[in-house]
């Protein structure tokens, strides 16, 4: 269960983590009421559950009452990312000279949670990750005895945080990590802390994750999830009784078994494509089942191509054919390309039934997806 900015920020306060002065609003005039008690500059953030708000515009930083007005009117109510913008924080702007990043995950690998800071904050974390992994220090925390203050020191100074503000960056870390630790939390992270040039160090953003499976040990955070700020797509899921979690790429995937979609966005990673989605209509789907599928891929607009890839053991190979013809037979113009590989009970059948005037045909797993992996580079050209 993700937790909104200023829900996270509302935790971090309460244990003694610094953070910007703010106000929670829902309407242009709230917004004003709010920089007028806060003053300028003031920021105006959309509380959605996304990262990169403020690549999408959903972040703009306000000089002046007109400003803020205007801020607001342009962020509330936009569609960021497949969600609607009903609440912004108004937040007292930073006078920082410099942003670093610090988190607390879990490691799977390793079986551990593990620190991290950087000292490249304020930029996708993730594109520091991959480009330049040196400029993350990492200190594993043995689960069974907790962390150790020289740990989180450790880890600040191995970072290159500048001594005169390591402590107070340390001691940030080490509180993320006893919240992470006391709330049941998967993720944890604020980027950036900024650093001003009085030299105080301050939470400017915040991320808490909960898991979900612990949420029965958390009754007070359980409340805080809205359905309101689900994933459109994610909402329909649970409606038509999908597995589906979205991801960031661009080529959407319909299987039919947890394991076989897995292996399609091992594949489609594999090609140099990047998934859309998981989604696992499960066994037995009949023919309004796939056409609930591809009509959720398709409402999908980050999604450029489709690959179906399904294996006929209980779900019959015919079935499955029926139903994308069905759901693409609604459609006066194919939204997206759709690449389809049928193997296993009544697969040829199904081959011979699919409407290859709507999609292609692969007979293999890796040229279905090879074709969907191009099929998306085409779109984006």
């Amino acid at each position: 269960m993700k937790l909104h900015e200023y829900q996270a920020k509302d935790i971090f306060a309460d244990a003694g983590i610094p953070v910007p002065e703010s106000r929670l609003a829902e309407s242009v005039d709230e917004v004003v009421d709010a920089v007028d008690e806060i003053g300028f500059p003031a920021a105006v953030k959309a509380q959605v559950h996304v990262g990169g708000r403020g690549k999408a515009g959903g972040i703009k930083i306000a000089g002046d009452r007109a400003e803020a007005e205007q801020y607001a009117e342009e962020i509330l109510g936009m569609d960021l990312k497949g969600y609607t913008v009903d609440k912004v924080l108004v937040e007292a702007g930073v006078d920082f000279v410099d942003e670093l990043y610090v988190g607390v995950t879990m490691d799977r690998g390793e079986g551990q949670p593990v620190l991290m800071v950087s000292t490249e904050g304020g930029v996708d974390i993730e594109e520091v990750a991959e480009e330049t992994p040196e400029a993350i220090a990492r200190e594993h925390v043995d689960p069974a005895f907790g962390l150790h203050p020289y740990q989180a020191r450790k880890v600040v100074y191995n970072a290159g945080v500048d001594r005169d503000v390591a402590g107070d960056v340390a001691k940030i870390l080490s509180t993320l990590y006893d919240l992470y630790e006391e709330n049941d939390a998967s993720e944890i992270e604020v980027n950036p802390v900024m650093i001003t040039s009085d030299r105080d160090v301050v939470a400017a953003d915040a991320v808490m994750n909960i898991d979900e499976d612990a949420l029965f040990r958390q009754p007070e955070l359980a409340e805080l999830e809205e359905e309101s700020y689900e994933d459109d797509l994610e909402r329909k899921a649970g409606e038509y009784g999908f597995d589906y979690v979205r991801l960031s790429g661009n080529v959407g995937i319909i299987g039919n078994g947890a394991g076989l979609v897995m292996a399609t966005l091992d594949l489609v990673d594999h090609y140099g494509g990047k998934p859309a989605n998981f989604l696992d209509i499960g066994g037995g789907a009949k023919a309004e089942r796939v056409t609930n599928a591809l009509d959720m891929v398709f409402s999908d607009p980050n999604v450029d191509s489709v690959v179906f890839n399904i294996f006929g053991g209980i779900t019959r190979g015919d079935e499955v054919a029926k139903g994308i013809n069905e759901a693409l037979s609604g459609f006066d113009e194919i939204p997206k390309p759709v690449v389809v590989r049928l193997a296993g009970t009544n697969a040829e059948e199904g081959m011979e039934i699919l409407n290859t005037d709507l999609l292609e045909v692969e007979k293999t797993l890796d040229a279905a997806v090879q074709r969907a992996v191009k099929n998306a580079e085409e779109v984006d050209q």
